[in-house]
């Protein structure tokens, strides 16, 4: 893929992001065969893009690295060239997840994160991926050996929706959960992971570990007795559920989780259960907290100016060790997301799922997992037919469609009847109008499907 004696150029779309961009900047510098890289920074935001090239030069100051980078408010422009493309954008800010939070609320639908399922992750699919399928089709057009590595939620609808738009595109959807759930598991067991071998297959968020080994032995029963363990239940309580009824573990915090069924926030009464403490365990509205960030400006140029120590140590994060092994050669295992095409012979060939994947110098090789037990699959396929319509919905702009994804998600059709689903959908696509493409505006969700069902019903509705 690339030339090992040459140093790579790495273009990161989003590199306004308050902290992640120079996370994945420092982790790629880490690697002495990518310290002399050129890093392209794009964002549309100049103030922000101007802080990310200073906070670039910060970092190369203080690791002594002989790395460059460039400035650009246009895709096109950093583009050619690229031997990897890291996308990780925000389209509509505070104002659109404020929106598709609060509305959902106001109809009894409360979500904790809202980026991946639920009303929340359905309107954020509807924004992002006409950008993200333009960048795709830019990659294909401009630099198509390129590595893509996508780090946007809701990441499985993102995925499909740029395969789709970009057939081709060399493409790996990229998340921490598997590693940071595995790393949890051990530290909970008191063992250290360089001793673990595991195996993981599902969805994104929604992953299972269906093999968990310290030294060959099975830790399976010993995780499935901690999860009963009052004080590890309380601290992450949705996940410690799933391992109680269904008997694996799953990927993701339990604040995620609780929002990808029926079963943990159709009452008051069940969120203060299932989800005790708030915050990260699935306090309403969390992510408002996470985005609602006035300070920063004031964050950033403490980052900038040195205020701030650099932290030069490599993260959990997959992406550098990917770029690492695709230029270097020397092989790398990592869970990514991918078409499945049967690599989970019993999910649909059209999902996006989370598998291993070995990287070496031809790119990322994603490997076959089988059949998950039946009752993980079948949860799986319930959010993956959500994503599935999510995606449909943003190609098609059809505003029906958004409506059928909202019925089919499993918190939202828990709480609410098809008449206020359809209620809620029109007033999110409305507050939304200004984050959609301009096509939206001709296509308002009207309420002829069910006059038309009131003709045909002697009980007036």
């Amino acid at each position: 893929m690339t030339d090992p004696q040459v140093a790579p150029k790495i273009v990161i779309i989003g590199a306004g992001s308050l902290e992640f961009s120079s996370r994945l900047t420092a982790d790629c510098l880490s690697y002495p065969a990518l310290a002399g890289a050129h890093f392209a920074l794009v964002d549309t935001d100049a103030e922000r893009l101007s802080y990310a090239g200073r906070i670039f030069d910060r970092i190369v100051e203080a690791g002594g690295y002989e790395a460059s980078c460039s400035l650009h408010s246009e895709v096109t422009e950093a583009l050619p060239g690229a031997q990897f493309v890291i996308v990780s954008i925000l389209v509509g800010g505070y104002e659109a997840i404020e929106a598709e939070i609060d509305i959902p609320m106001k109809y009894g639908v409360s979500q904790a994160i809202g980026d991946t399922l639920t009303p929340g992750g359905i309107m954020r699919c509807l924004r992002t991926l006409p950008i993200q399928s333009a960048i795709a089709q830019h990659i294909m057009a401009l630099c198509p050996d390129a590595l893509v590595l996508n780090y946007t939620n809701p990441m499985s609808m993102l995925c499909e929706g740029m395969l789709n738009a970009a057939p081709g595109l060399n493409l790996v959807g990229l998340c921490h959960s598997v590693q940071s759930t595995t790393e949890q598991w051990a530290k909970r067991l008191n063992q250290s992971m360089s001793d673990i071998t595991f195996q993981c297959a599902g969805l994104n968020h929604q992953a299972w570990i269906t093999r968990f080994e310290v030294h060959a032995e099975d830790q399976l029963p010993a995780i499935r007795k901690l999860a009963v363990n009052p004080e590890v239940w309380r601290d992450d309580t949705s996940r410690m559920e799933y391992i109680k009824h269904f008997g694996y573990p799953v990927t993701e915090a339990s604040g995620h989780n609780s929002e990808y069924s029926s079963w943990f926030r159709k009452s008051e009464a069940d969120i203060k259960r299932y989800c005790p403490g708030g915050g990260w365990n699935g306090g309403h509205g969390f992510i408002k907290s996470l985005y609602n960030r006035p300070d920063w400006r004031d964050t950033m140029e403490r980052m900038a100016s040195g205020e701030t120590p650099i932290d030069l140590r490599r993260s959990l994060e997959y992406g550098s060790q990917i770029i690492h092994a695709a230029t270097t050669g020397i092989p790398e295992t990592i869970y990514g997301n991918v078409r499945n095409a049967a690599l989970i012979s019993n999910l649909p060939d059209w999902a996006i799922v989370e598998v291993a994947c070995t990287v070496d110098q031809s790119g990322i090789h994603p490997q076959p997992y089988g059949a998950l037990p039946e009752h993980l699959a079948a949860i799986n396929r319930s959010q993956a037919s959500v994503q599935h319509l999510a995606v449909q919905a943003a190609e098609s702009m059809d505003p029906e469609i958004v409506f059928q994804a909202m019925c089919l998600d499993p918190l939202t059709s828990t709480v609410l009847g098809l008449d206020d689903i359809r209620a809620m959908t029109r007033e999110l696509l409305a507050a939304h109008r200004p984050f959609l493409p301009d096509a939206w505006t001709n296509q308002p969700l009207q309420d002829q499907p069910r006059l038309a069902a009131r003709q045909q019903l002697t009980d007036p509705l």
